[in-house]
């Protein structure tokens, strides 16, 4: 990798947690607290700002490597902005949701050339992502290590195809989440809240997109190596449909949640599911190179493993205790 490039994921990371550690200041972090409710994993208000650490680390990437940010990056900067506002005073669902299509339709209207179904399709997919990222952002450690996990495997393999700027950005991406982290392990003294997880989903979905579109990787590789966000989210909601829930409601019952409830704590549910993501992760980069038929495979193999893992949460959550 070239000198500039490596120098714009130190930038990120140095840039994020020198912001990190401002929003811990008193004066600060009085400011969007996350108070614990009946839905919480947590006992204590803790600042939901984090996530102002991660885009500063990220912008400041952006400045290292001398580069304008792309379509993708400015509409997630956008998202950031409607998050912010949603974590500050709250925003209406509906308003949300729609700037959260938005979003993913401009990255599929700028990015690519498909027949309108397979548009609608693609860009719900990236909406879904980025909704199944906030979803997941529930338990100390969990989305912020697993964005280092997923945006560290997209840039190894964005390196590995050539497309050194792509590479770049999801090191920088990697890195300012992996300088929150320090802040967020448990036990967290931070949360990243919705103006850290909206816009990391939705850069997981478009970058994921703009991948597949530029050659590095094919469609199912973003969605392998998020496996385990997309999969407990997309379960969790599909459960929550079948009994007639009301899905939009905030609850605790995804399965990382069941984890920490049953009394595996935040350590070791983190640890359990950064295993998960590595070996996904391991996975789709070990058969990127594969015949068709080996990539079908390990995706389904992949897969089923994980629908194990649900299938024996579920045998601990319905078991006496």
């Amino acid at each position: 990798m070239p000198a500039m490039s490596a120098l714009a994921p130190l930038a990120a990371f140095v840039v994020a947690a020198l912001a990190a550690g401002l929003l811990l200041l008193p004066a600060a972090r009085r400011f969007a607290l996350d108070v614990p409710n009946e839905r919480s994993l947590h006992s204590h208000p803790l600042p939901r700002t984090g996530g102002i650490a991660i885009a500063a680390g990220v912008a400041a990437s952006s400045v290292a490597a001398l580069t304008l940010p792309g379509s993708a990056l400015v509409l997630a900067a956008a998202l950031a902005v409607i998050s912010f506002a949603d974590d500050a005073m709250g925003l209406p669902t509906a308003l949300r949701l729609a700037m959260h299509l938005a979003a993913a339709g401009a990255v599929v209207a700028l990015q690519l050339e498909l027949p309108f179904l397979a548009a609608l399709a693609v860009a719900l997919a990236i909406a879904w992502m980025t909704n199944a990222y906030n979803f997941m952002d529930g338990a100390d450690g969990l989305a912020a290590g697993m964005a280092v996990i997923g945006f560290g495997t997209y840039a190894l393999a964005a390196y590995l195809a050539g497309a050194a700027p792509l590479a770049t950005l999801c090191a920088s991406i990697a890195a300012a989440c992996l300088a929150f982290l320090l802040f967020n392990f448990p036990p967290a003294r931070l949360f990243m809240g919705d103006v850290g997880s909206v816009p990391l989903g939705f850069l997981a979905g478009a970058l994921g997109v703009q991948g597949w579109s530029t050659g590095c990787w094919p469609l199912w590789f973003p969605l392998l190596v998020f496996a385990p966000f997309v999969g407990d989210a997309t379960l969790t909601l599909a459960r929550r449909l079948w009994r007639r829930e009301r899905v939009w409601q905030a609850h605790r019952e995804h399965y990382y949640q069941r984890l920490v409830r049953l009394g595996f704590g935040h350590r070791r549910t983190a640890l359990i599911e950064y295993a998960a993501m590595a070996g996904c992760a391991a996975i789709a980069l070990a058969v990127l190179g594969q015949s068709p038929a080996v990539q079908a495979f390990a995706f389904l193999w992949a897969s089923v493993a994980l629908l194990g893992g649900a299938v024996w949460i579920d045998h601990l959550w319905r078991a006496p205790r």
